[in-house]
């Protein structure tokens, strides 16, 4: 018996050697959870380019956006596990588990992590009208009306949202959230005078925090950024609890083979770090942030710990 199933097993070494070294023998398709031309569609075009040319196959894009992104995530999800299906999350991955109490797919055992691939650091905008300059003194501001100031997101269950949220958690205060479709809209509402609190990627707000129409209160990150260099960390404005980093990663099905895992891995860190890369990174305000596979799934295990907490005090649900 041990020599039939040696025996087997030399027959089909061959076939696993040849397998790996002809993936990828076809074109891979390339979802993207959310509708053109937001953050996750440019970030996703940029990779999807250069990954064809590192593969020698063409990486086809599939925007396919819907319910917070979870429409995209899910057929992701359900893809077999062939190596030729991959997706691109970000942070609302991390929310809906806890913030849907109907999910159609396990964001963790549903997926293989290949790697991080991203990040644009957030700050956080208010209005020069309100005469503060830092969240304390805007978390004071907010506690001596209570109910009378807002906060501006990109719709409810958006990572601007649950930052909003998580906001009123660690200042204790109670902003009012009003949900629009963008935060670039809500961003503008802000410009208006009708809102009094966003947080936003910083690319977006730099050029009217700059020219004073907006006031930035914090940066929500380890460190300061180069794009907003007067601006204080979260940390340094007495709020570390307050750090809200907009992330991407990419997956693939789970069961997917972990040689092809490990070629994607490879091929990813070593697109997110060339200097064109991060060249037309920066012009975006986009930084690159790559991993191992098992530190993304670490690290995604720890963002839906620390979003569940939110969602549950806060106490939103979304179907």
């Amino acid at each position: 018996m041990k020599r039939v199933i040696l025996c087997l097993a030399l027959a089909l070494a061959p076939l696993a050697a040849w397998a790996q070294e002809t993936w990828p023998a076809k074109p891979l398709r390339f979802i993207l959870p959310f509708p053109p031309g937001g953050g996750t569609d440019i970030l996703g075009r940029m990779i999807a380019e250069r990954l064809s040319a590192a593969l020698g196959q063409p990486v086809v894009i599939e925007n396919r956006g819907g319910a917070g992104g979870n429409v995209g995530t899910e057929a992701a999800a359900r893809s077999a596990p062939d190596g030729y299906t991959i997706v691109l999350v970000a942070p609302s991955l991390a929310i809906s588990p806890t913030l849907y109490s109907k999910l159609n797919y396990d964001a963790v055992k549903d997926f293989a992590p290949v790697s991080l691939v991203a990040t644009v650091p957030n700050v956080v905008i208010t209005q020069p009208s309100l005469n503060v300059g830092s969240l304390q003194e805007f978390a004071a501001l907010a506690r001596s009306k209570p109910g009378g100031l807002n906060f501006g997101s990109g719709g409810s269950g958006t990572s601007n949202h649950l930052a909003g949220e998580l906001f009123n958690i660690v200042a204790d205060v109670k902003l009012v959230h009003i949900p629009y479709k963008g935060v670039n809209l809500a961003m503008q509402d802000v410009l208006a005078g009708n809102v009094h609190f966003v947080v936003i990627g910083i690319p977006a707000a730099a050029p009217h925090i700059k020219a004073g129409k907006l006031r930035a209160l914090a940066v929500l990150a380890p460190s300061r950024s180069a794009a907003l260099p007067e601006v204080p960390t979260a940390g340094e404005a007495g709020m570390p609890a307050f750090e809200v980093t907009t992330w991407y990663g990419v997956l693939a099905p789970a069961a997917t083979s972990r040689n092809v895992v490990n070629r994607l891995n490879a091929e990813l860190v070593r697109i997110m770090h060339s200097p064109e890369m991060k060249e037309k990174l920066a012009a975006t305000g986009t930084d690159p942030l790559t991993s191992t596979p098992e530190e993304f799934a670490a690290y995604l295990r720890q963002e839906i710990a620390k979003w569940g907490d939110v969602v549950r005090k806060a106490n939103l649900k979304a179907d």
